[in-house]
């Protein structure tokens, strides 16, 4: 690749991130501006309301609060009785967003053995998932090349020009891999998860891309 060609790549890139930066800081600033004012006011409202609670014991609460939701706690729970965020089925969740390289976010190790294991069980679990995904994705071909030979096939048959026929199995090919992996999982997790179609939309792009914000996850509750 030429130098003037990388660089006019590079320019692109940067003008592209730098697009988004500016649609993402109108489209959201405003909106967290607004939960930031709405704290403030409750607050005000609490401490009128409240006389006995002073500022300062208000603020430790509120830092503890953030605190326990950090690690994973609910404070939204009226539970006296622990429940951990890392049970089984949780856990056994969290590895395949590892291994997958998604990473919500939603819950991660906070412990230094707990980290340290993530360390570890990334470095093998990726490499491994990828050996899985490569012979998935090899099985999956060939079927789809099979099933497109029986449809250039029956194209044939009728004498359909070979330019149209390529063109035919293209769209075909797109169109199933767009069904499979886009359109079906959206209407399942619209309806499983109790989502709006641009939520589900959202979720099932931002994972198959594996950008994983962990804003949306399946079977927990929204943040």
């Amino acid at each position: 690749m030429h130098g003037a060609t990388l660089v006019f790549i590079l320019t692109g890139v940067l003008l592209y991130l730098v697009m988004g930066a500016l649609m993402f800081n109108y489209l959201e600033a405003g909106h967290e501006e607004k939960h930031f004012d709405l704290l403030q006011t409750t607050k005000q409202e609490f401490l009128s309301n409240y006389t006995c609670v002073d500022l300062e014991n208000l603020n430790k609460f509120i830092d503890t609060l953030a605190e326990v939701m950090g690690v994973g706690v609910d404070p939204t729970k009226n539970e006296t009785n622990f429940s951990t965020s890392w049970d089984l089925a949780s856990a056994f969740f969290f590895c395949g967003t590892i291994v997958t390289t998604i990473g919500y976010g939603n819950i991660s190790p906070k412990t230094w053995w707990g980290q340290f294991f993530c360390i570890c069980y990334t470095l093998v679990g990726i490499p491994l998932f990828g050996f899985l995904l490569a012979a998935a994705g090899d099985h999956l071909g060939t079927s789809l090349r099979n099933a497109i030979a029986k449809i250039e096939a029956l194209l044939w048959k009728f004498k359909v020009k070979p330019v149209i026929v390529r063109v035919i199995t293209s769209v075909l090919s797109i169109l199933l891999g767009c069904v499979l992996f886009i359109f079906l999982p959206i209407l399942v997790f619209q309806k499983i998860e109790n989502w709006t179609l641009l939520e589900s939309a959202y979720f099932v792009v931002i994972t198959l891309t594996t950008v994983g914000f962990g804003d949306y996850v399946a079977a927990t509750q929204q943040t």
